[in-house]
């Protein structure tokens, strides 16, 4: 189907997704439109043999489990890291209420008039407020998607007039709520070190105050979603991502896997956890960040949460001592953290391109 002329709907200089969608159901701005084939998603693709083998983690075993317990599932996470780079991890202590409160206050949020919602402008080459991010010039493709992304720790980060007064409570109830996601990644931290045979604090510790940031994600139907990316492959600069899909949402999260790209199932009341760029870092690479995206569905609008726990901004971070010998040299530079978040939020999502900035760059022999 070829894009029909029309007015569209921007905020800023971004398409609203949402707002057209609702106006003009089947049109779809050239801006919009992949051109490459092999930049759209596969039509009716079948089901991935893996597509089921996500890992599942249940943290209650290695909270409060005996050893055996422990020890197994310390073993599936550690596995979970090195061969995937994503996991679900259930039994993880957050309150099933406090997830569906949040995610019914970022619906709210987003079923809102659009001129409620343009009080919290994302600002080009920034990552906090309403719109879409990662968007540097006019004839960039935009993701089928409208975001909500807010600073959240340390609380010097937060930027007060992008915190909504409506709905009711969605301020305080997103302070608890990632108070909660911030307890379970230093709890996984913990653990993912302990799977590295680390002590078990070492990358709380060396991360110092962690910054963590909350993206609300709201991916439209699409008449043709053969023909747009709800957000463009990347992998993520943070430590870990924490991501909360929302119930009845259709599948959208894929990874790249044997070059292939994999649909991720969502476990009822489990929550999906990946490798950041961070971790690909410390550990020379053993554990790896993942290229993933967002495909949207034709006739379902999908919803996600995604809570990003990264290192303080003060922090110089590379490979830790563990991980580099004679066979094993290391990968990465020294570099400080804070300003590789710079790097990585004033460039668009492209892939692992990002992680560029990290490596040390090897002359080929003549």
């Amino acid at each position: 189907m070829a894009p029909v002329p029309m007015t569209p709907i921007k905020v800023g200089h971004i398409y609203d997704v949402q707002e057209l969608r609702s106006a003009t159901p089947t049109v779809i701005p050239e801006r919009c439109i992949r051109d490459m084939a092999d930049e759209r998603p596969i039509k009716a693709t079948p089901p991935h043999p893996s597509m089921h083998n996500i890992p599942i983690v249940d943290l209650s075993n290695l909270i409060q489990g005996d050893e055996d317990q422990f020890q197994r599932e310390l073993i599936k996470l550690g596995t979970s890291c090195q061969d995937w780079g994503f996991f679900q991890v259930v039994n993880h202590g957050i309150d099933k209420e406090l997830l569906e409160r949040m995610e019914k206050l970022t619906k709210e949020f987003f079923m809102l008039p659009l001129e409620e919602k343009k009080k919290y402008p994302m600002e080009p080459g920034t990552v906090q407020g309403y719109g879409q991010a990662f968007v540097f010039s006019e004839d960039q493709k935009l993701d089928w998607c409208n975001m909500f992304a807010l600073g959240v720790e340390p609380h010097f980060i937060r930027i007060p007039k992008l915190w909504p007064a409506k709905p009711a409570n969605f301020s305080e109830t997103l302070v608890e709520y990632s108070a909660h996601i911030r307890k379970l990644c230093q709890n996984l931290l913990r653990f993912i070190a302990r799977t590295l045979s680390l002590k078990e604090e070492v990358l709380n510790e060396m991360f110092a105050a962690a910054v963590q940031a909350v993206r609300m994600n709201y991916y439209p139907s699409c008449s043709r979603p053969d023909l747009v990316m709800g957000l463009s492959p990347h992998s993520d600069g943070s430590a870990l991502t924490v991501l909360q899909e929302a119930a009845g949402s259709p599948v959208g999260l894929q990874i790249l896997r044997d070059n292939a790209w994999v649909p991720v199932q969502p476990v009822p009341n489990a929550l999906i956890i990946n490798i950041g760029d961070t971790i690909e870092v410390v550990t020379n690479g053993k554990y790896k960040s993942v290229e993933h995206r967002a495909v949207v569905d034709m006739e379902k609008d999908r919803l996600s949460l995604a809570t990003f726990y990264a290192p303080s901004y003060e922090i110089d971070l590379g490979p830790l001592k563990e991980f580099i010998n004679e066979n094993h040299p290391s990968k990465y530079k020294k570099y400080n953290h804070g300003e590789y978040s710079r790097h990585y939020v004033t460039n668009k999502l492209q892939g692992k391109k990002a992680l560029e900035f990290a490596k040390i760059q090897t002359k080929l022999s003549s």
